[in-house]
């Protein structure tokens, strides 16, 4: 049933708050890879800039400004217009290079948490942004953003290394990990910082990169799709369901009518 699509990482929906949410992601993370970040109220200033200011969930980076200062963070939340969604503010990471690791584990994987077992499907997108800023904030309608796929550069064995790392985090059926290292080899040996971790239907990002033909991309839609359907076979009867789509619907338009009016260069 499609309905059971919405229901691969429900384990993980926060249903007191209606969301995936990026605070709950955060406890999950492994201290190496993790970045100072908290929960927007009162008057607590960061200890360095940049930081990123973020809603609690979110797509396609929306509602993500960048505070380069005590005084930018204040004119961002004077600015702000909505009171009902939760802020973060997140330091920026120390990676020179940002990547993005969509993985579908193995069926078996999803079961018996078999950490050994090669995913099903596994892509490494690089993020690269044309303007060459510091600390970009890139994302799917930022003009200057691309993306290069680099999965083919990276030994097979160095990817299911990867993904057991990245099961560190949690058990997740379907997920897009954004990173921050130096290099491929960093983050091939775990030298990175999480920036996000995408869990609601998350869109691999090789699909847009410039390097990989429609034949290619037909063929990856097809494999994950078929992998997908398999994973819904591994919910276990006794997860409780969830009301995943429609809240998430629903937050997602009151986001981007939050953040519709201004100019792309603030909120993305």
């Amino acid at each position: 049933m499609p309905s059971r699509y919405f229901q691969l990482n429900a384990s993980y929906f926060n249903e007191q708050r209606g969301i995936f949410s990026k605070l709950d992601m955060d406890r999950l993370i492994p201290d190496a890879w993790r970045l100072q970040q908290f929960l927007d109220i009162g008057n607590k200033y960061p200890s360095h800039y940049p930081v990123f200011v973020k809603p609690e969930w979110g797509q396609n980076s929306h509602g993500i400004q960048r505070a380069d200062s005590a005084a930018d963070l204040d004119a961002i939340r004077k600015a702000r217009k909505d009171d009902s969604l939760n802020y973060l503010i997140q330091s920026a990471a120390n990676g020179e290079r940002e990547f993005e690791v969509f993985i579908i584990p193995s069926s078996s994987s999803a079961i018996e948490g078999n950490k050994s077992t090669v995913p099903a499907v596994i892509s490494i997108t690089e993020t690269v942004n044309n303007q060459q800023q510091h600390y970009p904030i890139n994302g799917i309608y930022n003009p200057s953003t691309r993306y290069q796929d680099i999965t083919s550069k990276v030994d097979p064995r160095d990817l299911q290394a990867l993904s057991q790392k990245l099961q560190k985090v949690g058990h997740f059926r379907i997920s897009r990990f954004g990173l921050r290292a130096n290099s491929i080899k960093s983050l091939i040996n775990g030298k990175f910082q999480i920036i996000e971790i995408n869990l609601f239907l998350p869109m691999p990002l090789t699909l847009l990169a410039s390097n990989v033909g429609t034949k290619e991309k037909w063929a990856f839609c097809i494999r994950s799709m078929w992998h997908l359907a398999k994973a819904t076979k591994s919910i276990p009867q006794t997860q409780p369901h969830k009301a995943v789509f429609f809240k998430k619907l629903r937050l997602s338009r009151s986001l981007k009518l939050t953040t519709k009016v201004r100019p792309y260069d603030e909120r993305a």
